[in-house]
């Protein structure tokens, strides 16, 4: 089919050399492990003890949604088929959901986040910004579809393994969403199974700094994701920006 050969070109040609680095790392969501016990408590909260592994979830948490969000507005306004578009609304609606809950949950712990996606979850978007047609479709699917399976096993083991109620509400919620996510992005039809698995378990290829947003400045103000009414943006795909309170120091 030529649907087949297109989707696995994403994975195969020179055009996209740059994703399929980026593709063959798991950890894309956002901030890279910085400490060897990942269980060590760095802060005890009214909402039960903070680990390293908690915070760092709560960051690529908001690391998605800054990359993702602007995606599914692409998809909106690009997206050849319906249920592109679908898809795209889903992740518009889902991640303005989720960056709420996630920022609310910061504040709470005390979690400074950042306010850009990492320079790899920058490079999923400028190329999905430069795709068009059904070379668009495709990329998004696949590049979407495997993301969030490499994200979906760490949700589950933060689920169930932390002592922090605010974490844990978190988790649900991202699982949830995750999830919805998976869904739509299988429904396109494009998703191309084996390659996406192959690249979901590849060691990964990227130093450090590619993989972990960069910290806001100080005074900056805090992106926020706002779906737009009706859920059809109006507006170029960033997410915009509100004037707000500047993040609270991070904990540990």
């Amino acid at each position: 089919m030529r649907i087949a050969r297109n989707v696995g070109t994403l994975f195969v040609t020179g055009a996209l050399t740059m994703t399929l680095a980026a593709l063959a790392c798991p950890a894309v969501l956002g901030l890279q492990t910085t400490a060897g016990d990942q269980s060590r408590v760095i802060a005890n909260t009214a909402a039960g003890p903070l680990t390293e592994a908690d915070r760092d979830f709560v960051v690529k948490v908001r690391a998605a949604g800054l990359w993702e969000y602007p995606s599914g507005q692409l998809a909106l306004q690009k997206g050849t088929f319906p249920a592109v578009r679908t898809a795209g609304q889903h992740l518009v609606r889902g991640h303005a959901a989720l960056d709420a809950t996630c920022r609310k949950v910061a504040a709470q712990l005390g979690i400074t986040l950042p306010n850009k996606p990492s320079p790899q979850q920058q490079g999923f978007v400028a190329t999905l910004s430069g795709d068009s047609g059904k070379q668009f479709d495709t990329d998004l699917a696949n590049i979407l579809r495997m993301t969030h399976g490499q994200i979906f096993p760490v949700i589950a083991k933060i689920r169930a393994t932390t002592r922090n109620t605010l974490v844990r509400q978190l988790a649900d919620q991202a699982n949830d969403t995750v999830l919805d996510h998976i869904t739509v992005m299988e429904k396109t039809g494009l998703v191309n199974f084996g390659q996406v698995l192959v690249q979901e378990t590849s060691p990964p290829k990227l130093p450090q700094q590619n993989l972990t947003p960069p910290a806001p400045q100080p005074g900056e103000p805090t992106v926020v994701l706002t779906p737009p009414a009706g859920g059809s943006p109006s507006s170029p795909a960033s997410p915009p920006a509100a004037a707000s309170p500047s993040p609270s120091p991070t904990v540990g």
